[in-house]
């Protein structure tokens, strides 16, 4: 594994997203492996096809959802995260698993931001991150735009009861002075954005209370004549 430090955070996703949080999830892991929703974009990946494939993942936490595509034939991941939290149980995991040399975990890079450099990847996923960060504008369009092939991301249902649950959480944390807040996007506003950005919609899914989106990279017209061409 290797792995660098950029800027921190302003606090908010440490403070949200902490050690105790990323223990709870790599225990859950190693006892029961992935949830329903990891495991319907595993599915949904593994049928777009990851054999070969190199991997980013923003916001992977400790990295669960790499460790089980690079079981299934992917080349390499790379992990983006704002929390430094995770970083002790993903280096307990990816010991475990023996795929050292095949992860790459980058703390304090936001992709959504200019001026860091992230190499494109064929697959891009974003798990229960959107509804994380304010402008999902920003950060789906930047994620598109790493993605050669596919990307899948994940987001809560835009429903009332939704919303009010959303809403109740971010009024309890401000209460308590916590910077974190959570957000439900419009789906359709979010795969529009996908679109404007080349890719195709191939599958919208639900698993347990998430719902799941996977795009394609959208192929390139053929130019009028090239097809027979012989030079």
């Amino acid at each position: 594994m290797s792995g660098c430090c950029g800027p921190e955070d302003d606090g908010r996703y440490s403070e949200a997203f902490g050690q105790r949080y990323a223990i709870s999830i790599a225990r859950r892991y190693r006892r029961r492996g992935l949830t329903r929703p990891e495991q319907r974009i595993v599915e949904l990946l593994s049928g777009i096809g990851v054999e070969g494939a190199t991997v980013l993942e923003v916001g992977g936490g400790v990295g669960q959802l790499q460790l089980e595509l690079l079981a299934r034939g992917a080349a390499s991941t790379v992990n983006l995260e704002l929390s430094d939290a995770y970083e002790e149980q993903a280096e307990s995991l990816i010991r475990r698993s023996r795929d050292d040399g095949r992860v790459t975990r980058i703390v304090g890079i936001d992709l959504a931001e200019a001026g860091h450099y992230v190499e494109s990847a064929d697959v891009v996923i974003l798990h229960r991150v959107v509804c994380c960060y304010p402008d999902f504008e920003r950060l789906l369009g930047a994620a598109a735009d790493h993605a050669r092939r596919a990307l899948v991301f994940s987001h809560p249902p835009s429903t009332w009861m939704t919303r009010s649950m959303v809403g109740l959480g971010n009024t309890w944390r401000s209460v308590l002075g916590r910077r974190y807040r959570g957000f439900v996007h419009s789906p359709d506003a979010m795969i529009d954005v996908l679109r404007r950005h080349g890719m195709v919609v191939q599958r919208r899914d639900r698993a347990a209370r998430w719902r799941i989106a996977a795009v394609v990279r959208e192929a390139a017209p053929v130019p009028r004549g090239a097809a027979g061409a012989t030079g």
